[in-house]
């Protein structure tokens, strides 16, 4: 008889040990959920607030599984808590007499409060989104009594702000999860890999389409990592004291990847045009960097980047041999494009150099010498899908309250309270329909489960801890979901929707015809919310929004010819991949709608990179009045093409920049160069869609 193979451990398993892992993650949370809720709970009656529920509600919305997004959200919520309690306060003495005018301006200052949503990211969102709806919690319960609106403003700022530090005090000395070996973890790959794809491209030419996924993946690292210092910054103070120095070496991250795209656009470009004489030197001259990307024999980890800076020094210094010799072999036009070529290479070792050394500050913390530039990262908003996103919170806040005026509805205040939270909510989301929707269905079943508590489980229950043992069971449901991405939003309106309802008051009050016609108002307002975003969509994934956001994307080259040159590189290579990546997350990955955004970017980061260098040379002062009038020309014939593509205007700048090159000397006739060649790149969209406008000028007619 065979023997019965014994049952392999857990370690054996990886399916097995994955799953209990995330089980393990998913519980922890669900644990300091409920803590943080029921503490906050006993210490709202301890202190004797009029509703311990608001602490309740504002620990499930803070809760998170990191401790630094739970201190940022904190951090802007306890912002947003404060402005809305004020903004109440003045709206309730401006018109306590008034409900027309009271409403019409609590209607108008939550819209502003969600286009303030849409218009900042990350949990400044937030706050915008906190300061809308705590007006609406602080004055509409006392719009029967104004004179009761700042014992109103003053209890419900405290029951807020006693949940957010119960929340971070459970978050931060209870098991906390840190978001610091995240963001060291995600900058190490980031560096690792984009290290990796320069170290094997010296092979020469790399497909259109791999350059689009290297540049959307450069994209992706950049915008990551600065989310993640954003919210790690609070929790960890030495992360804070090196927040300058994390964003300088982000910036330095896209400058070196801009760097690296337009040198290879050129090595294409000349390949396909069959001037192999030089694209084959400039692989020649780039392929040492290779060997100077790779760390000694023996080095892992941190020695690498001990090793790195030494050999790019190096290579950087043998470069100018290595060019005169490569140039020897060449004659005409060959040798301006080569020297185009080594320009950007010199370039380019240079910011690998200083991308390096701060890569190697920041896991060091060795300072760096002369110390760090102050940078910051900009971000792009589109101001047609904030005033969206306010028109539709108007509409939405007025409708509610015109039908409470007209009706005389007991409950309108709580249904126009839950359309001012969830009008904020929803404004930023990808997909506010399916957001409502999935909310709506765990609200739903939060209010069910609620019922069940105070309607079966409650009665008969006396003290803290029976209150505890009567809610708990029917209560980790909501946590518990929101662990679940297969469930988007369903685990946070179940937890909103089962504390929210549950209404526990000091003291708690049982009346049922009061549960159901609140539950029935609450219903209604985030009902109402999802209609508003159904009847008055957002933009996003719109064709209208796509064109709006190439447009945006090419005026970038404008701004590039036109801002002010303090601190432009840095606001360019921000602003151009935000707004890529807002673009593209609207589009299916590998569509034609997708491939053109890319090409745009690669387009609009080489052209906008070039008309800063050569900006640059121009300010220093150093070239003869003709050249400097006619690089200026050049560089406004160029901004104004891409502002608004035509065939005669690609003819002034092509134009343009010919006479600034034969008068232009030095790095500037190579900035120069770069810029007729990206004009005439037959694979750019740029040529494309001059081609493709209507033919408005007959005399330009092919």
């Amino acid at each position: 008889m065979a023997a019965v193979p014994a049952a392999l451990p857990i370690a054996e398993r990886p399916w097995l040990r994955e799953l209990l892992a995330g089980e393990a993650h998913a519980w922890l949370f669900v644990g300091k959920s409920v803590l943080a809720i029921y503490l906050g709970a006993w210490l709202a009656m301890w202190l004797q607030l009029e509703q311990p529920s608001t602490t309740m509600i504002t620990v499930a919305i803070v809760m998170h599984p990191h401790s630094g997004m739970v201190l940022a959200k904190s951090f802007y919520r306890t912002i947003g808590t404060l402005v809305g309690s004020l903004v109440g306060l003045v709206l309730m003495s401006a018109f306590p007499q008034q409900r027309e005018l009271f409403l019409l301006s609590l209607s108008l200052w939550v819209a502003l409060c969600a286009g303030g949503a849409l218009r900042y990211r990350n949990f400044m969102a937030y706050g915008f989104v906190l300061a809308g709806y705590t007006a609406a919690i602080v004055a509409l319960p006392a719009i029967a009594n104004p004179y009761g609106v700042f014992d109103s403003a003053v209890m419900r700022v405290s029951e807020v702000l006693l949940g957010i530090g119960v929340s971070a005090l459970v978050s931060e000395l209870v098991l906390p999860e840190r978001l610091r070996p995240i963001l060291r973890r995600e900058a190490r790959a980031h560096f690792a890999k984009f290290v990796a794809f320069l170290r094997n491209s010296t092979a020469g030419r790399i497909p259109r389409q791999a350059m689009q996924d290297a540049q959307l993946a450069s994209v992706r690292a950049a915008v990551q990592l600065e989310d993640l210092r954003s919210s790690v910054i609070f929790e960890d103070p030495e992360v804070r004291l090196r927040s300058r120095r994390m964003r300088l070496l982000n910036q330095r991250y896209m400058a070196a990847a801009t760097s690296f795209q337009s040198l290879h656009h050129l090595i294409n470009r000349l390949q396909r045009g069959g001037r192999e004489a030089a694209a084959a030197a400039l692989i020649a001259l780039y392929r040492p960097l290779a060997a100077a990307l790779t760390p000694p024999p023996g080095h892992a980890g941190d020695d690498d980047l001990h090793a790195l800076p030494p050999q790019l020094d190096a290579c950087a210094r043998a470069l100018p041999g290595r060019a005169a010799a490569l140039r020897q072999e060449l004659n005409g036009a060959a040798c301006r494009e080569f020297d185009t070529g080594a320009a950007l290479l010199a370039r380019l070792v240079d910011e690998l150099a200083i991308f390096v050394t701060t890569e190697h500050a920041l896991r060091t913390g060795i300072p760096v010498k002369g110390g760090v530039e102050k940078v910051h990262f900009s971000r792009s908003s589109d101001l047609a899908s904030v005033g969206v996103a306010v028109l539709r919170t108007f509409l939405t806040m007025a409708t509610l309250s015109v039908f409470w005026l007209a009706s005389g509805w007991t409950f309108g205040a709580n249904a126009m309270l839950l359309a001012a939270i969830f009008s904020g909510l929803m404004a930023a989301s990808p997909n506010p329909i399916g957001s409502v929707l999935h909310t709506l269905v765990g609200y739903a079943a939060g209010m069910l489960g609620a019922a069940i508590t105070v309607f079966v489980l409650m009665p008969g229950g006396d003290g803290f801890i029976m209150l505890i043992a009567s809610t708990l069971p029917l209560l980790l449901i909501g946590p518990y979901l929101s662990t679940r991405d297969t469930l988007p939003g369903v685990g946070a309106g179940y937890t909103l929707g089962f504390v929210y309802i549950l209404a526990l008051k000091n003291p708690m009050v049982y009346a049922p015809e009061h549960f159901f016609n609140d539950a029935i108002a609450q219903l209604a307002g985030l009902g109402l919310s999802g209609a508003a975003f159904m009847l008055l969509p957002g933009l996003a994934g719109t064709g209208w929004q796509r064109r709006r956001q190439l447009h945006r994307l090419r005026t970038l080259v404008w701004l590039a010819a036109t801002e002010p040159l303090d601190g432009l590189l840095w606001r360019f290579e921000s602003r151009s991949r935000d707004l890529l990546l807002q673009a593209v997350a609207n589009t299916r990955p590998r569509s034609t709608e997708s491939r053109t955004l890319l090409a745009w970017s690669l387009a609009v980061q080489e052209t906008g990179r070039a008309l800063i260098e050569l900006r640059q040379d121009v300010a220093a002062g150093e070239l003869p009045v003709t050249a400097r009038d006619a690089c200026q020309v050049a560089v406004q014939a160029v901004g104004a093409l891409y502002r608004e593509p035509g065939l005669p205007a690609w003819e002034a700048a092509d134009g343009a920049v010919d006479t600034a090159i034969a008068l232009a000397p030095g790095r500037a006739r190579n900035h120069l160069h770069q810029l007729r060649s990206a004009l005439r790149d037959d694979e750019s969209p740029l040529l494309a869609a001059v081609h493709a406008m209507p033919a408005q000028e007959p005399a330009h007619a092919s």
